[in-house]
């Protein structure tokens, strides 16, 4: 199967920041409410409705000043929004998409937030039938290791990477005031189809996360599981750090994304099966060729050999983020 390329778009001089009127939260957890309080560091927002399932996570969003006024449902924060974020699981992406359909405004921006891309433009062009033009899907590289609301943050998505992934139908106008909109909250965007990305992302996160759910429990499986886990140190830390991800979203991920992780996972069988010949032959010097190789990758990728737009002058996101981040 080939990979998909990606496209990036880069712009010398961004465009101006675009200001709205209304922002329509659709999920107030730390993705939702970090990018209302962006906005509204930032000046670029007047007023923000929010809607959460839970009334204490809207109560606590309203409290912490996340969001102005509180929607019961998730139609009403979108009505009279000029911009909407959708951020919910992947799942229920075209469950919020349908329901909050019929009060888009005719010049709406409507984004999401979600990890997977394919998954999602299929939920939309289902849901938003004459609205499809003003979506511009989009998944911000960017998190913290606590979920919630209380964790939201102003700076959550400066000096991160935001993917925007626009559709064939996809008004450009409203795509290009996306871009310039995650831009003046200092990320750094790239565009891409949605099969790039999520060719992209199984690769570079998904198969990771998944790794790291079977590394633990490959270890949680064995006889002395406790006595080798209370001799674990800084690289079992890091290793598996993301295998404290929330279940239910990478469950939700994972599914989505199925084909292309298992492409991933082929790729590195194949890879570990090299690692074995080596260890089986007793072949030091293959073993030690193999290591060296990936130990300069990873230095030279850490080193930024491998980004595709320059550096930004902001610092870069205060949390090694998972790819998806807690809700």
């Amino acid at each position: 199967m080939s990979t998909p390329s990606p496209t990036t778009v880069d712009r010398d001089t961004p465009a101006a920041p675009p200001r709205f009127e209304q922002l329509g939260v659709i999920g107030c957890g730390l993705m939702g409410g970090s990018f209302a309080l962006a906005l509204k560091a930032a000046g670029l927002v007047q007023r923000v409705v929010g809607y959460a399932r839970s009334p204490q996570t809207l109560a606590r969003a309203r409290t912490l000043g996340v969001i102005d006024v509180e929607a019961p449902s998730a139609l009403l924060a979108a009505s009279g929004a000029d911009l909407v974020l959708v951020s919910v699981p992947v799942a229920a992406t075209g469950e919020t998409l349908r329901a909050i359909r019929p009060l888009i405004g005719p010049d709406a921006l409507v984004m999401d937030v979600g990890s997977t891309k394919g998954d999602v433009v299929a939920a939309a062009r289902q849901a938003l039938a004459d609205r499809l033009g003003q979506f511009v899907p989009a998944h911000p590289i960017a998190g913290k290791e606590r979920a919630g609301v209380e964790h939201a943050s102003a700076d959550l998505y400066r000096g991160c990477q935001v993917i925007l992934t626009p559709l064939a139908e996809t008004d450009p106008a409203l795509a290009e005031r996306a871009q310039a909109l995650w831009q003046a909250l200092g990320a750094r965007v790239r565009t891409m189809t949605p099969e790039a990305h999520d060719a992209a992302y199984a690769a570079v996160s998904h198969l990771p996360h998944l790794l790291a759910f079977a590394a633990v429990r490959a270890l949680a499986g064995q006889p002395r599981a406790a006595d080798f886990l209370g001799l674990a140190g800084p690289g079992f830390r890091d290793f598996t750090r993301i295998a404290a991800s929330d279940p239910d979203v990478w469950r939700d991920i994972l599914l989505a994304n199925a084909a292309q992780v298992r492409t991933q996972a082929r790729h590195f069988r194949a890879a570990l099966d090299t690692f074995e010949a080596a260890l089986d032959a007793g072949d030091a010097h293959t073993l030690r060729e193999l290591i060296a190789e990936a130990s300069r990758i990873r230095t030279q990728w850490a080193a930024g050999a491998y980004a595709a737009t320059p550096p930004s002058s902001d610092p870069p996101c205060t949390a090694p983020p998972s790819s998806t981040s807690p809700r």
